[in-house]
């Protein structure tokens, strides 16, 4: 796959996936600086009927509209600015461990049960379905994952297992997801033998699981999530 059909794939699969489409294409545009009249000019509609659009005030856009969408988002940010290409790789490729996408959804209480995790919050959201997981290197990202590169984690949707390894106390993934306009389902923490108080407050804020895996190491995690 090139890199511009990677790139429509990714943001095309993240807002459908999205609990609010015209949300998520409203961000991926001022993501990019994108002037709304500038975006409805490539499209050839109106400028209200794209407000209407990323405002819901129309019916949630269908497939067509979103592929057109992003497809001018694209090729706007190429000629404009060039974000999207030159953050197709992240600058440290061994920050994400691994990524990928279940075939059918599954239930986030499953993935607890399969990583050896502990609930630290999010009991009630047991029953969401995730779609996929990441295992990231949480010192590498540190150093490594800024601005546009932090996005590309979420693979092809949000509705994922965020895996955080060689974690300390576990505050530094939470106020990085806090901060960040894309918010996983369930954020999974390894190592730490005590998790800081503020990070299970931002997962509540967030409304998101977070859970303390007791798995022995990464390769454990890429064990347990290809089977599934």
């Amino acid at each position: 796959m090139d890199s511009e059909n990677e790139i429509l794939a990714k943001i095309a699969g993240n807002v459908i996936a999205s609990t609010s489409p015209c949300s998520a294409l409203k961000f991926w545009r001022k993501r990019l600086n994108i002037k709304q009249i500038q975006l409805a000019k490539e499209m050839s509609v109106t400028p209200s009927v794209l407000s209407d659009y990323e405002s819901g005030r129309r019916t949630s856009p269908g497939v067509c509209f979103v592929k057109k969408y992003v497809k001018s988002l694209i090729k706007l940010d190429e000629v404009h600015k060039g974000i999207l290409k030159s953050s197709v790789v992240p600058k440290d490729k061994s920050t994400i461990i691994a990524i990928g996408e279940f075939k059918n959804a599954v239930l986030a209480s499953l993935i607890v049960e399969m990583i050896k995790g502990k609930v630290l919050h999010g009991e009630a959201y047991l029953n969401s379905e995730i779609y996929g997981y990441t295992i990231v290197d949480s010192i590498k990202a540190i150093y490594a994952l800024s601005g546009f590169d932090f996005y590309k984690i979420f693979g092809a949707t949000t509705e994922r297992a965020l895996i955080f390894t060689k974690v300390g106390m576990g505050r530094s993934p939470l106020v990085a997801i806090r901060v960040s306009d894309l918010k996983p389902r369930m954020v999974v923490l390894h190592g730490p033998q005590v998790v800081d108080p503020l990070a299970i407050d931002l997962a509540e804020k967030e409304e998101m699981i977070l859970v303390l895996s007791s798995l022995p190491n990464e390769e454990s995690f890429l064990n347990v999530l290809s089977k599934i």
